[in-house]
């Protein structure tokens, strides 16, 4: 079948052959419709994850999929062929960037019926991202204050409708041309990071969701209050990431050390800081399809590329101006 791959990082992707996915008891094969485009992609294609995520090359890249069941393996009871499904693979599975992709049952849902493939193909990372930030690590409640950076974004688009969701007071960041899109999706405040500094405008906040990393995480350690929480997707990797994830203990240290100032600014501060690298949850997507189903969250999709542009698609990725996703689609 068709895909796109890495034979060596730093290098474009390139179209290959490569064998049918290989089937488990307990997998599902997905014929690809949709294949959201993530930041993450671009970095693993870098190898700037390589030391975390040791991926064999040549590695066919794609983090999201929307599309419909060929197959069920032999154990497999919530799915069926042609059902219409979306998820995030797991970390050691991924490779959306192909025709046909074999996923566990339990990194799979019935893709929201409101929502077109491209839709639900830009959903399962960043939905799941917010979802794990805001729900699981947040617990954001009614009445809280939320800051999310990069609210245009990925990530942040969906974050801030499903913060209003829950509840929150929500402030973000962006250029000042996204500011009424911003307050569409339910953001309060809205800050122009490109003439405003959100740390003289913001204070008191309970939680932040942090895209960027470096001096913004730092300046968000201040907008906190006491016993507040910021929450990187950028870095840096904290300890407990480094024992979840089982890494060796020469790469616990290093980790240790890369996020040993940022941990510090904070204890000084009152506040905390966590890292967070999301993880493929069939169950919690479910949980998403239903809130999209009920209008609470709206997919955004910014631009839709052929599968056959999807290295252009992917370096694209690096120049911004994308409002939500970029998504790639197949015909078959």
């Amino acid at each position: 079948m068709k895909a796109f791959v890495v034979t060596k990082y730093g290098e474009p992707l390139r179209e290959a052959d490569v064998a049918e996915p290989a089937m488990g008891e307990r997998d599902v094969l997905v014929q690809v419709q949709a294949a959201g485009l993530n930041q993450l992609d671009e970095k693993i294609r870098l190898g700037e994850f390589k030391q975390i995520l040791p991926y064999k090359l040549q590695l066919v890249l794609g983090n999201d999929v929307a599309g419909t069941v060929i197959r069920v393996g032999a154990q497999v009871t919530g799915f069926k062929p042609g059902d219409e499904v979306y998820g995030r693979p797991s970390k050691d599975r991924i490779g959306t960037f192909a025709e046909r992709i074999a996923v566990a049952e339990d990194d799979l849902a019935l893709k929201p019926v409101t929502a077109s493939m491209a839709e639900a193909g830009s959903l399962p990372l960043v939905a799941l991202t917010a979802w794990q930030a805001l729900v699981e690590r947040g617990n954001v409640r009614p009445g809280q204050k939320v800051l999310i950076h990069a609210g245009a974004g990925g990530v942040g688009s969906i974050a801030i409708q499903l913060a209003k969701h829950l509840g929150a007071t929500v402030a973000t960041t962006g250029s000042g041309s996204n500011a009424d899109f911003l307050r569409e999706l339910g953001a309060d405040v809205v800050i122009d990071y490109r003439t405003e500094d959100f740390e003289e405008h913001l204070s008191g906040y309970d939680l932040v969701l942090d895209s960027l990393g470096g001096e913004n995480l730092e300046k968000s350690l201040r907008v906190l209050k006491p016993g507040g929480k910021a929450i990187g997707i950028s870095g840096p990797p904290d300890p407990k990431f480094a024992r979840d994830a089982g890494l060796n203990p020469v790469l616990r240290l290093a980790i240790t050390a890369l996020s040993r100032k940022i941990r510090r600014q904070a204890r000084k501060l009152g506040v905390s800081y966590e890292f967070l690298f999301m993880r493929a949850s069939g169950d919690q997507l479910r949980r998403i399809a239903a809130l999209v189903d009920a209008g609470t969250l709206r997919p955004v999709v910014g631009k839709v590329f052929d599968f056959a542009q999807t290295p252009e698609a992917l370096q694209s990725l690096a120049g911004g101006g994308i409002r939500g996703k970029a998504v790639l689609t197949l015909n078959h």
